[in-house]
């Protein structure tokens, strides 16, 4: 076996290397010498210019003619018209004569009729039978007698067929609403009356009572 191929390099391989290298020394003398100028002279011939001619614009249409004015006539002004007015007549001032006329003389409206009496019913009068219309301080109710109030207080009371109180209202206020209403209560419980009687028959009757609240001069 021969050094060369102890050492793993072909005779082909070494025969390639060599012409590279021969090809690379001829290319670098080409280029010092100006050969490689001439042979791309000779490769691509002269150059010849040509001139391409552009086709020519269209010609540009003339504009076209401005439109005709109408002749305008003249201004005339109107003639001037003066529209004569008769001048208003004068305002009329009418005066009236004011006469006092006399007023008519005031005659008062008759008075309405009296009322007819009320008839007299012929009877008797309810009769009390015990003196049940005072009051004591017993009957004060707790708030007004320590509030110290004191008063009258006048009620109408009706008294029925069987002689008692069925009614009551007060017509004359003490000023204190708790003396009023406990006035009506002792007229309602205590009062007992002999009916009044019309023609000999028990008839319904209509009196009227004071009660006098007032307090000793200790308790007030």
């Amino acid at each position: 076996m021969s050094y060369l191929q102890e050492d793993g390099i072909s005779k082909n391989r070494l025969n390639a290397i060599i012409a590279v290298g021969v090809l690379h020394a001829f290319l670098a003398y080409a280029l010092i010498s100006g050969l490689a100028v001439k042979a791309v002279k000779v490769i691509t011939g002269p150059l010849e210019a040509v001139n391409i001619e552009e086709p020519a614009p269209p010609p540009e249409e003339a504009p076209p003619p401005p439109p005709k004015l109408e002749d305008i006539p003249p201004y005339v002004p109107p003639p001037d018209v003066v529209i004569e007015t008769s001048a208003p007549p004068p305002p009329t001032i009418s005066t009236q004569s004011t006469i006092a006329t006399p007023e008519p003389p005031r005659v008062a409206p008759p008075a309405p009729p009296a009322p007819p009496p009320a008839p007299v019913i012929a009877g008797t009068a309810p009769v009390p039978v015990a003196r049940t219309f005072a009051v004591s301080e017993d009957d004060y109710p707790d708030a007004s007698r320590r509030a110290g109030e004191e008063g009258v207080t006048g009620i109408r009371v009706t008294i029925g067929v069987d002689g008692r109180v069925s009614q009551c209202t007060v017509v004359r206020p003490s000023g204190f609403p708790r003396l009023d209403e406990r006035a009506c209560q002792i007229a309602q419980r205590r009062w007992r009356f002999k009916p009044a009687t019309e023609n000999g028959k028990p008839v319904e009757a209509t009196i009227t009572r004071n009660y006098r609240w007032q307090l000793q001069e200790g308790r007030r």
